[in-house]
C-alpha cells in the first residue's frame, strides 16, 4: 500500500502542474511501465521482478536468445496474448487530448513501453525507444514485419529466408535504434516542459532525458505513485495513479 496523498497537496501540485503546461510552447512526455500497469500489464520492476523464476535482466538479453531462444519467444509470446485483453487506460487518453491541445510540432510522447497502448489510444507522434511487442525483426536478412496481436510459433521463422525471427525489441546491452534518439533527444532539448510519468528513472540511456530536460531549463513535472530518482529534477510531484491524475490535470488547463 502507498501512504495517501493530502487531496489539498495535491489541487496545489496540480494547478502547478497545470500553470506550467499552459506555459509551455512545447510539450514533451516520457512515459513508462506504470501507466500500462493500469491496464492490467506486469511492469516487472520491484516486487522480485520474477517471470518464471528469471530476472527479466537475465532473459531480454542477445545472449539469452542465443542460448535459449524457445525460454526468449516463451516470454515475448506470454507478454503478446496479455495484449489482446489490455486497453488504453484513462491516462492513455489524457495524453491523447494533450497532444491535440499543442497540435503538431509542439508534441512529442516518448515511450520505453513495448505494447502499443498509446498508439491504440489515438496518439501520433509517438516516440518507441525499446521498440515493440508488435514487431518481429529477421536474425538473417533483417526484415521487420508487424505481426500485430496473431498467435506467433514457439520458435518463428522468416518465410522469406528461413531464419529464426526475434521480437523487435531493444534487450538490455544492446543500443537504442538512432533515429528515434535523435528525434527523442530533439523533443527533449526543444520543450520548455517534460511531464515524466510512471517511469522508476533507472534504465538508462531513456532516464537522462529527464537530467537533459533539467539541463535546458525546462520545467519538469513528475506523475507517479511514489517519489523516484526522477524526483530530484521535479519541480512538481504528481503522487497517484496516471488513470486519476492526468484526467484531472487536462480538466484544469
Amino acid at each position: 500500500m502507498h501512504p495517501p496523498v493530502d487531496p489539498d497537496d495535491l489541487t496545489v501540485a496540480l494547478e502547478k502542474a497545470a500553470r506550467l503546461i499552459r506555459q509551455a510552447n512545447r510539450l514533451a512526455v516520457l512515459t513508462g511501465a506504470g501507466i500500462s500497469a493500469e491496464s492490467g500489464l506486469a511492469t516487472f520492476r520491484g516486487a522480485g521482478g520474477l517471470w518464471e523464476g528469471h530476472a527479466v535482466e537475465d532473459v531480454a538479453t542477445p545472449m539469452a536468445f542465443e542460448r535459449d531462444p524457445g525460454l526468449v519467444w516463451r516470454f515475448y509470446n506470454a507478454r503478446r496474448a496479455s495484449l489482446r485483453t489490455a486497453r488504453p487506460n484513462l491516462g492513455h487518453e489524457a495524453l491523447v487530448r494533450l497532444e491535440e491541445r499543442f497540435g503538431d510540432g509542439r508534441f512529442a510522447l516518448i515511450t520505453q513501453n513495448v505494447d502499443g497502448l498509446h498508439r491504440a489510444a489515438g496518439s501520433r507522434r509517438v516516440l518507441e525507444l525499446h521498440g515493440s511487442l508488435a514487431r518481429v525483426r529477421c536474425t538473417g536478412c533483417g526484415i521487420i514485419e508487424d505481426r500485430g496481436q496473431e498467435e506467433l510459433a514457439e520458435l518463428p521463422h522468416c518465410t522469406p529466408c528461413g531464419a529464426l525471427l526475434r521480437p523487435d525489441i531493444v534487450w538490455f546491452h544492446e543500443m537504442l535504434p538512432h533515429d528515434v534518439w535523435t528525434a527523442a533527444a530533439d523533443a527533449v532539448a526543444k520543450c520548455q516542459c517534460l511531464m515524466v510519468v510512471g517511469t522508476s528513472a533507472i534504465v538508462y540511456p531513456a532516464a537522462g532525458l529527464i537530467a537533459a530536460a533539467d539541463f535546458v531549463d525546462a520545467r519538469v513535472i513528475e506523475v507517479n505513485l511514489e517519489r523516484t530518482a526522477a524526483s530530484q529534477h521535479a519541480n512538481v510531484h504528481l503522487l497517484g495513479p496516471s488513470g486519476q491524475i492526468l484526467p484531472r490535470l487536462l480538466r484544469m488547463l
